[in-house]
């Protein structure tokens, strides 16, 4: 026999498998299509073992859907512009491209040696020509649709990295790459005008019905839909107002003082000239803070008098306007009427600073006055000191006051979305240039469609400071204005990764297409994408931004579907030790060292074994030895089978229980494991149904005389057996076909059919119960009648010792199932 050396055979099945096209698509073929898809990879390395779960989660759905007759295609591809090449650059004094190519080469090797059925003819890189200048491409086309525009902003800003860094990548204040602190600067910046698609995005989710329900929350939370009115504030003594938006328009009655975040250009234009020192200092300070720390609840609410009143509308009285640390620009208008005795921020803060509390909404509960309030009221109850509204129900008045506000006209009713605009500019060297031209008599005028893409320079120098050598390449900024054919420089911002990577499923249907980024015929037959799948940490921004330019390129009639991925499915992190592998912890485990000692199938199913796919799981050197003998106890077993088959020296067929048991169990796993792939992606539970059917299998080999198998029903479980195992440990499974004469390739076969007679049983196990507690286990053919397992179980010797002589009260008998007796 034998021995499980899956070194000797894996890479031979692989290159069989690529050699005869088995993995390529062709996408104009009639046959029903399916497109699988896992996120690609940002190319910073090596991938460990926790990547290798995401895409052999991928690999078993295509696979799985190869054998049920699907066309699929299953891509991959490179995420290959972006910071940490640049910082790699820098850092190695390695060029950028250099480094991000000897990545892409050094995971495309790892990823082959798992044997992933990809079809690398479609593979995609972002940071190629033939890619990112279609990336410029749908730049310009947002551009000329008023989807792209440039304004002055506050940014994050990293001193370090020198370059802009969107929200998430600042963690408790400092720069998440570099761990420097990251200030705030006003700059000129690029911005796609995603608020135009707010509500879409938000309508949209509810026909999303394959996405994780966690998912679509997240993306709920993060537009943020809020209903409430803008209320217009005069500022005392000049000709200037103030707009705020409140989802509380009960409580106007009740503010005390105005609040600016410290981003608004409005605390500059309205600070009084004997306030500008105190509250520059303030600015400053506030540069050097994370901005969504700050305002937490628990953060130290800070401010500053700005020397100037707003006009409470509902009532006349002058506010005292402040900027506070509390208050972000990300939301409403910058802006918020304060009203302490409702708020807990608010209340903090006038606390702190002294300003009056008003109560307008007493609770029923505990009334009271302002000067007992030891806490907000943040309920609804009833409103006082409010005019013409005291006495009603706050709950029952927010229409009733906006609509007088309108009558009035100091307000209007009005929806406001915590989401902003996509700021895309990037102050690095490493991303797809935005094809922007700057001339001195034209003004900013875009790059022509015909001059696409704008080559990003290879020849390029940096230096100790860390900026983008952009800014200082001749060659590259100096330009012909396309208008005017006059002298103009280009923009020297680079884009965004997240844009990269927001169509690229749509270029994987035509990577090769030198004339359009993608064949509308084509990407409308093949998307949305049937089966998505890629880390939560992608939830939001990832998922928002491709949908949002699905949206876009649907308006602009350039494909007919609004979402771009169908179904949706988020696997967990694999950890060592308690973390999240990573480098600099040491806990990483190399993929390509456990292929070297167990074989790719071993780790395969084992990345599979682990745990329930979305959730986290702990990686254990013992629970990949333990996969590895299941592995090898499947191949002793079918070595056995087919040098028994071979050997055609078996007597007279005798044992027709164990054939039955064995092909039930058989007929089982076929049932079971359908189901956990098409319904449930259950891929745990999956191997588990493998293990009992192995077990049933060395069983029935090791129990019943070699002289008594049924040869028949043995190669039917090396058949069937053999294609179940094929999405999860391909190389074997090909294997056993060869080595057991079968024509073809597994990887050929259709998937197998469930024999619903073979399910049938003859005979059921019944438990035997005294009070509810086992005492006993019968078998008895199925459907036995009620009194024949009555009168069996009252005969068992075991429940007659419990029994003690005494009577039953009653006997409760369920046939198949159990008999309890009832003393």
């Amino acid at each position: 026999m034998n021995e499980y050396n899956p070194q000797e055979f894996e890479k031979r099945w692989q290159d069989t498998w690529e050699n005869n096209g088995l993995n390529r698509t062709d996408i104009k073929s009639e046959k029903e299509k399916f497109y699988a898809l896992v996120m690609f990879p940002y190319p910073s390395g090596t991938i460990h073992v926790g990547h290798v779960k995401n895409y052999v989660i991928g690999d078993v759905v295509a696979r799985y859907k190869r054998h049920k007759g699907f066309n699929v295609l299953n891509p991959f591809g490179f995420d290959s512009f972006g910071l940490p090449a640049e910082n790699a650059a820098i850092a190695n004094n390695i060029h950028p491209g250099i480094w991000t190519r000897k990545n892409v080469e050094t995971i495309t090797k790892q990823i082959k040696k798992l044997g992933i059925s990809y079809d690398w003819e479609k593979q995609v890189s972002t940071c190629e020509e033939d890619y990112y200048r279609w990336t410029q491409y749908i730049f310009l086309k947002l551009y000329e649709n008023g989807l792209a525009y440039r304004k002055n902003a506050a940014v994050n800003w990293c001193p370090k990295c020198n370059t802009v860094l969107a929200n998430e990548q600042v963690k408790d204040g400092c720069c998440e790459r570099c761990g420097s602190v990251v200030e705030l600067r006003q700059l000129e910046q690029w911005f796609f005008k995603i608020t135009d698609y707010a509500e879409r995005l938000l309508e949209d989710l509810d026909g999303l019905d394959e996405w994780p329900e966690h998912v679509k929350t997240m993306q709920r939370n993060w537009i943020g839909k809020s209903k409430g009115a803008e209320v217009r504030f005069e500022i005392d003594g000049e000709n200037k107002t103030l707009e705020v938006f409140t989802t509380r328009p009960d409580t106007l009655w009740g503010v005390t003082f105005m609040a600016l975040a410290p981003e608004s250009p409005l605390v500059q234009e309205l600070t009084a000239d004997d306030r500008k020192e105190e509250v520059e200092e303030f600015l400053e300070k506030m540069t050097k803070e994370d901005r969504f720390t700050r305002a937490s609840e628990e953060a130290e609410k800070e401010g500053v008098f700005l020397g100037k009143y707003a006009v409470n509308p509902v009532n006349g009285e002058k506010i005292p306007i402040y900027v506070a640390n509390y208050i972000l620009m990300e939301y409403g208008t910058g802006a918020i009427m304060a009203v302490p005795a409702h708020d807990q921020r608010d209340f903090d803060f006038a606390r702190k600073y002294g300003i009056p509390i008003n109560v307008v909404i007493e609770d029923p509960e505990n009334p009271g006055s302002s000067d007992q309030m030891l806490k907000p009221f943040t309920g609804t109850g009833i409103m006082v000191n409010s005019g013409k509204f005291s006495g009603m129900p706050s709950d029952q008045s927010l229409a009733k006051v906006i609509q007088w506000l309108e009558e009035k006209q100091l307000g209007k009713s009005s929806i406001q979305y915590k989401l902003r605009d996509w700021l895309i500019s990037r102050q690095r060297y490493w991303g797809a240039p935005i094809p922007m031209i700057y001339c001195e008599e034209c003004g900013m005028v875009p790059v022509s469609e015909n001059d696409l893409p704008v080559k990003l320079p290879h020849d390029v120098n940096f230096d100790s400071s860390g900026k983008s050598p952009l800014t200082t390449n001749g060659s590259f900024l100096n330009a012909t204005c396309p208008k005017c054919g006059g002298k103009a420089r280009r923009e020297v911002d680079t884009m965004d990764t997240f844009v990269d990577s927001s169509w690229y499923y749509l270029r994987y249907i035509n990577p090769k297409d030198e004339n359009k980024p993608f064949e509308t015929e084509d990407v409308n037959r093949w998307l949305p994408v049937d089966q998505y799948i890629g880390g939560v940490e992608h939830a939001i921004l990832h998922l928002l931004y491709s949908r949002f330019l699905t949206k876009v390129l649907y308006d602009l009639k350039l494909i007919d579907f609004k979402e771009p991925f169908k179904n949706l499915f988020t696997q967990g992190m694999i950890y060592k030790d308690g973390f999240k592998m990573s480098k600099s912890k040491g806990n990483v485990v190399s993929p390509d060292e456990m292929v070297e000692e167990y074989g790719a199938d071993t780790l395969r199913v084992y990345s599979l074994f682990i745990g329930p796919p979305e959730k986290d799981a702990e990686w254990t050197d013992s629970g990949i030895e333990g996969v590895h003998r299941f592995i090898k106890r499947i191949w002793t077993s079918f070595q056995v089978i087919i040098e028994s088959a071979n050997a055609n020296s078996l007597g007279e067929h005798k044992t027709a229980k164990a054939d039955k048991e064995l092909r039930r169990k058989l007929h089982w796993m076929i049932e079971k494991i359908t189901r956990d792939i098409e319904v449930d992606f259950h891929f745990n539970t999956a191997i588990s149904g493998m293990m009992e059917m192995s077990n049933e299998l060395h069983r029935y080999l090791n129990e019943i005389p070699r002289e008594e198998w049924d040869m028949g029903l043995l190669g039917e479980v090396i058949e069937k057996f053999s294609v179940i195992l094929s999405p999860f440990a391909p190389h074997l499974a090909e294997e056993i076909w060869s080595l057991s004469g079968k024509s073809g390739l597994v990887v050929e076969q259709k998937w197998p059919e469930v024999d619903p007679a073979a399910l049938e049983v003859d005979e059921v196990e019944i438990i035997i119960q005294v009070n509810g507690k086992l005492r006993d286990k019968i078998s008895v053919g199925k459907g036995e009648n009620r009194d024949t397992l009555e009168s069996i179980a009252m005969s068992s010797e075991n429940v007659q010792r419990h029994l003690e002589g005494k009577i039953p009260r009653k006997v409760i008998v369920i046939p198949d199932k159990l008999v309890n007796i009832v003393l």
